[in-house]
């Protein structure tokens, strides 16, 4: 499914773009306006659908990334495509002649996310890990229901006689929509619940253990299914949505699924060759080959020493960057030895270099 095929704009449209696009597909396919149309509610649903991820800059990046979003749910527990588009169009749904304020009234409304950002070590993100989080959550007040009055506290709404709804005339068209004085619930609190202050919620602090996918990288979120604020009328509960920052490592950076580290080598490793036993990040040791006459900017690649896919698509390379280091400091024993090699030097030592050896010779000419 290509949400912006679906949308019909390209991958470079804009906030707004991808905004207007939305709404006129919206109001395009609207229950509402395509009454016991199926093949127009399953396309609401679809630019909803599309809509949710790409006005979203974390999901559509991740979108963008991988084809999808990590972890994605899309409209269970309790998600709407209608309320995608009430909460966009407000009221408007009744334009169509409707009533779907009205009969939500008493619908079942999922609850809302909660948003938190995490910090990871590095190696927490290759590895993965069990993260411990502390998080603040809404629960129905269990002392009123949720409905935040008192008890024998609520009345019916004055204003549109517990209708929800209020119609407005417009010459000779006729608009049904949300009352403003109870927000389409029909009715009015007259005295709140002493126990959440007319809230209809309580804060409940909680603890949970939140898995680590080892590959994971540094922005992605991962989400907690149902461990958000609690939803009303018998709705689902939001979710919990941690932001993942990795720290970075003194020695390694990652790049895609690569990994990429410099290896400082003496210069005579370079021209004579050399293995060496390095430790890896895992705290492995591996042995290494350093080549006869490496030159200057020359990688040893281990394969599937990297970064393992945050999906199961297997692992990525190390990549050790050499970098030759030549002596500052030299005994006089030193000196000499170096000032003899120097008259043993020609131009054959360098055949493998012939053409950069060629046009070092001729700038310093």
């Amino acid at each position: 499914m290509d949400y912006y095929q679906i949308l019909g704009v390209e991958k470079t449209a804009s906030e707004a773009e991808i905004k207007k696009a939305y709404r006129t597909l919206a109001l395009k396919y609207h229950p509402d306006k395509n009454p016991g149309d199926k093949d127009a509610e399953d396309k609401f649903r679809e630019v909803s659908a599309a809509y949710q991820v790409l006005s979203d800059p974390d999901k559509r990046s991740q979108y963008d990334r991988y084809g999808r979003v990590l972890d994605e749910g899309g409209f269970s527990d309790g998600f709407s495509a209608t309320d995608l588009f009430e909460d966009l169009f407000g009221g408007f749904g009744s334009f169509f002649g409707g009533s779907s304020s009205k009969r939500r009234q008493d619908a079942p409304m999922r609850g809302s996310s909660i948003n938190i950002q995490r910090r990871i070590s590095f190696e927490e993100s290759i590895f993965g890990a069990e993260i411990e989080v502390k998080v603040k959550q809404k629960h129905l007040c269990t002392a009123c229901n949720g409905t935040g009055a008192a008890s024998g506290g609520i009345s019916e709404c004055p204003a549109c006689a517990g209708r929800g709804m209020r119609m407005m005339r417009q010459g000779s068209f006729a608009i049904q929509t949300t009352c403003g004085n109870c927000g389409g619930t029909g009715k009015i609190v007259k005295e709140r619940c002493s126990s959440c202050r007319g809230e209809g919620f309580v804060g409940v602090d909680k603890t949970l253990n939140i898995n680590i996918p080892a590959g994971i990288e540094n922005n992605m979120t991962i989400r907690a299914a149902g461990e958000g604020n609690a939803g009303l009328n018998g709705g689902g509960s939001g979710d919990l949505l941690v932001n993942i920052i990795v720290s970075p490592h003194k020695y390694y950076r990652r790049e895609g699924n690569n990994l990429t580290a410099e290896m400082p080598i003496r210069f005579l490793d370079a021209i004579l060759g050399r293995e060496v036993v390095i430790t890896l990040l895992d705290k492995t040791k591996e042995t290494v080959k350093i080549k006869a006459g490496t030159q200057v900017g020359d990688n040893i690649i281990l394969k599937g020493k990297g970064v393992p896919d945050v999906r199961g698509r297997g692992k990525g390379d190390l990549v050790l960057e050499l970098k030759i280091m030549l002596p500052t400091q030299l005994t006089e024993e030193q000196r000499k030895m170096f000032l003899k090699l120097q008259k043993l030097d020609d131009d054959g030592m360098y055949e493998k270099n012939r053409s950069l050896w060629q046009r070092m010779k001729e700038f310093f000419s």
